[in-house]
């Protein structure tokens, strides 16, 4: 309205703040076409060129989701994503590793280093894109109320803490809701593919080998000596959470 005054928002009405990305990328080029597109999506930005400085930018002010380049100077893409697992204000951080290495054997490093997911140089934007958003939708989504028990396991919901016995139990993101559908349906087998839709989306594509990666991040997680492994693998059929053997 020309001359004149905006006018207010209505009350009660929240604007959310646009989630911010950070983009830890040497290649000047790549950085730019990344920061360009996911402005003009909505996102805010801001941009590391190499680890110690995306440490430094993590700790000052921690982004929504971080897309982390594999080869980096200083401190590499692996020990970021590391120290990002290390540090509790940002265990639950959400990471994408971007990486030009294809042979598998480097996808499951990254993926057990504590990345949430991969994508491989080059990419579509719309790939990325629909990777970053699903991730975000699981971290902002509100915490269910309640509580989730199985065997000597308890869920929190709505502080997001695990324990099992007396221990505290930690959880990156992905293992949680992992953890949290298998509790949700106990004892009942279910397939890579089928876990893979539950917890990652029916619309993200992403390797069926991924679920075996956080499937072990999760059992070294829960599973301390002298405790009983519950989380069973049926072969040819997939994973349960149950606490009798095959």
């Amino acid at each position: 309205m020309e001359g004149g005054i905006a006018p207010a928002p209505e009350a009660g009405t929240t604007t959310l703040p646009k989630p911010l990305v950070l983009i830890v990328e040497d290649e000047a080029a790549l950085a730019t076409m990344l920061r360009y597109n996911l402005e003009k999506q909505g996102f805010r930005v801001d941009e590391a060129t190499d680890g110690q400085e995306a440490l430094t930018r993590i700790a000052e002010n921690t982004p929504d989701l971080v897309l982390l380049d594999w080869m980096l100077p200083v401190v590499s893409g692996i020990e970021v994503c590391r120290q990002i697992r290390r540090r509790p204000g940002t265990r639950d951080l959400p990471v994408i590793m971007v990486t030009a290495r294809t042979e598998d054997q480097d996808a499951v490093r990254g993926l057990n280093t504590g990345a949430d997911d991969y994508i491989t140089k080059p990419f579509s934007m719309d790939a990325l894109l629909a990777r970053m958003r699903a991730l975000l939708r699981r971290s902002n989504s509100v915490p269910a109320k309640g509580r989730l028990v199985f065997h000597d396991i308890s869920m929190d919901l709505a502080m997001h803490r695990v324990q099992r016995g007396a221990r505290a139990v930690h959880l990156g993101p992905t293992e949680f809701r992992l953890l949290e559908f298998l509790m949700q349906h106990p004892r009942r087998v279910f397939s890579r593919e089928e876990l893979l839709d539950a917890v990652w989306g029916p619309d993200i594509h992403v390797e069926p080998r991924t679920v075996d990666v956080h499937i072990r991040r999760l059992r070294k997680s829960i599973n301390g000596p002298g405790e009983l492994d519950i989380v069973r693998t049926v072969r040819a059929a997939g994973y349960a959470l149950d606490t009798e053997p095959v």
